[in-house]
């Protein structure tokens, strides 16, 4: 097999840090790592720097013995979309049967939209799930996506990662994979991924023939004359990789129909936080059933209370339950209704509240709705925004990105990439929740986690890990007029937030932009403790800092995974150094102990189904 070795920095996804062995004499003891603090970079000012992905930042890393070192950061492309790697194409769309779909000329279909990037590790060996968040249209408009297992190898000497292969994930059993956004790693070791920008059911049952869900139906199914069904989209993928280098992919049905941005699992191995993107989208939270089994749980909707309005705004949280099921009930509802067999609209505005309709603005979308009898569960999982609307959960948070674990100080992050709209006052709005300052530039939140709560109906939340307060805690700063280099919002604070990723280890938060108000957008290091903010990288312009992972030991070295969307950059920051913590070498023997995650290595690999389920 052709490995592909790529070293220009030019389309990547990652960052390295090598680990305290690597710096000192003495490999097999190597000193434990105190503290990190990164030294951020000027912004580009060259045309050159402008158009390439790079990074000019350092770290300096304080160790327990007293050394101190700085370690400059360097960007390491991976691949970038359109590289041909062990005879596949990066970034290609592929139909329901695994065939790479090509134009008239037999050329594949190539994304610039590279995501979200998971790097794991099954029974010694490494691989990559990254997503294709767009691709290119044909002659029948929307185009399958892509999700994507990479085979890793890593240079146990420096650190150097390599793919050497590539295979599309199968979601042929849930009509293929619609706009895979965000993602992150559970603690069971497997890849939980988004469908951002769910179909509007309502639209579609309007003109099946022409809707874009039907395109990419009779697309993915090379099939011109299918209809598509919306409520197949929209859902939580979760993937496992299996010992035998395969992945198993199945949609999580039970956790709700939204426009996932990405979400994340607390220590419970149960609670799960979303990122709903988009305009007028709500904040849910899931509680399991079983830890490791996200197949049946419960899920709710937040209430946003007002406390405060300046610095983004500050509030309490109060759950309303949705509804509980399993993947398997909601699934089958997916597959036999409609729209209108959930809800009554009507276009009667001067009576429509007198008969029993109510107005809700969810997803953007400002419409009187009725439901219909015995729709309930339907409702509360397959139009989970707007059947939290009818029951008064806030549907006013704008451009909600993606959503982080603090562990150790048990705390959710969720960004906002902008700060405004439905978050601002509007007094003709059908309810104004919130109505905070508005900041353009946007911020990022965070949410203490505690124990005891009770829902909206004074029932008990089934966790310990729930969200009861919301407030700003990062946040960009707008420009009265734009500057000379041709940034609306301040160039030393963050704008326009989308992914972010928290290293334990490092007390750091990496924060990576997604917006026009900074000429280009940077990816940023945030220190929870010194609230020191530092540019630790840049995209080229018009490319979105997107996929970023933070990994604090993996054979002794850590990495930040970094790419950018539309110039189509996958790639890693090398430079990072591993902090393990504990002053021992973790290099892994491929043995039966814990990996450098956390998790159990067992040879047979057979703890857990891809559901995350028991097989004894």
């Amino acid at each position: 097999m052709k490995k592909r070795k790529i070293v220009a920095p030019l389309l990547s996804l990652a960052v390295l840090f090598p680990s305290a062995s690597n710096v000192f004499a003495h490999p097999h003891k190597p000193v434990a790592v105190q503290k990190v603090e990164f030294v951020g970079m000027d912004a580009p000012d060259t045309d050159q720097e402008r158009s390439m992905m790079y990074s000019d930042a350092s770290v300096v890393v304080t160790y327990k013995n007293g050394a101190q070192k700085t370690l400059p950061l360097k960007y390491q492309s991976l691949f970038q979309p359109g590289d041909v790697i062990n005879g596949k194409t990066a970034g290609a769309a592929y139909d329901a049967n695994g065939k790479m779909i090509t134009n008239p000329e037999g050329k594949p279909y190539v994304s610039t939209s590279p995501d979200s990037n998971t790097l794991l590790k099954v029974n010694g060996k490494l691989y990559m799930v990254n997503h294709y968040e767009g691709m290119p249209s044909n002659n029948i408009g929307n185009m399958p996506k892509s999700m994507v297992l990479n085979t890793v190898e890593q240079n146990r000497k420096t650190g150097e990662l390599t793919v050497t292969d590539m295979n599309p994930i199968d979601f042929s059993a849930d009509g293929g994979i619609w706009t895979p956004c965000a993602g992150s790693l559970t603690p069971w070791n497997t890849h939980l991924g988004s469908e951002e920008y769910e179909p509007d059911a309502r639209a579609h049952e309007a003109n099946p023939e022409k809707s874009s869900v039907t395109q990419f139906a009779r697309n993915y199914y090379q099939d011109n004359t299918i209809i598509g069904n919306p409520y197949l989209y929209g859902h939580l993928p979760e993937v496992k990789v299996n010992a035998n280098g395969t992945a198993k992919a199945v949609k999580h049905y039970s956790m709700g129909r939204l426009s996932f941005e990405n979400v994340k699992v607390a220590p419970d191995n149960r609670t799960v936080y979303y990122g709903d993107d988009g305009s007028y989208t709500m904040s849910f939270m899931y509680v399991a059933d079983k830890e490791r089994n996200l197949s049946a749980g419960t899920l709710y909707a937040a209430k946003w209370i007002q406390t405060g309005e300046q610095n983004g705004g500050s509030a309490d949280l109060q759950w309303i339950k949705l509804g509980h099921a399993t993947d398997a009930e909601i699934k089958k509802l997916a597959q036999k209704v409609k729209f209108s067999d959930i809800f009554e609209t009507t276009t009667d505005v001067a009576n429509a509240k007198a008969n029993g309709f109510t107005r809700v603005k969810a997803g953007g979308r400002d419409e009187w709705l009725k439901l219909k009898p015995g729709m309930e569960k339907a409702a509360a999982f397959l139009e989970s925004r707007r059947y939290g609307a009818l029951l008064g959960a806030t549907s006013e948070f704008n451009k909600m990105e993606t959503v982080e674990l603090n562990k150790a100080d048990n705390k959710m992050y969720m960004t906002m990439s902008t700060i405004a709209g439905g978050m601002t006052a509007n007094p003709k709005d059908p309810v104004d929740d919130i109505h905070v300052s508005k900041i353009n530039a946007g911020g990022v939140y965070e949410m203490p986690l505690s124990r005891g709560q009770k829902d909206r109906d004074g029932n008990k939340i089934n966790s310990k890990y729930v969200a009861n307060k919301i407030n700003g805690l990062v946040l960009g700063e707008d420009l009265p007029v734009k500057d000379a280099a041709g940034n609306s919002a301040n160039p030393d604070k963050i704008s326009n937030p989308d992914n972010i990723v928290y290293s334990e280890k490092m007390r750091t938060l990496f924060i990576a932009e997604d917006g026009g108000m900074h000429h280009n957008n940077y990816g940023w290091a945030f220190n929870v403790d010194t609230k020191k903010l530092s540019r630790i990288v840049s995209a080229p312009d018009e490319g979105e800092v997107t996929g970023i992972q933070a990994i604090d030991n993996l054979n002794g070295f850590a990495y930040l995974m970094v790419g950018s969307q539309n110039p189509g950059n996958v790639g890693y920051l090398s430079g990072l150094p591993s902090v393990a913590g504990n002053g021992e070498d973790d290099r892994d023997d491929d043995d039966d102990r814990d990996d450098d995650y956390g998790h159990r290595d067992d040879d047979d690999d057979n703890n857990n189904d891809q559901n995350g389920n028991n097989d004894d």
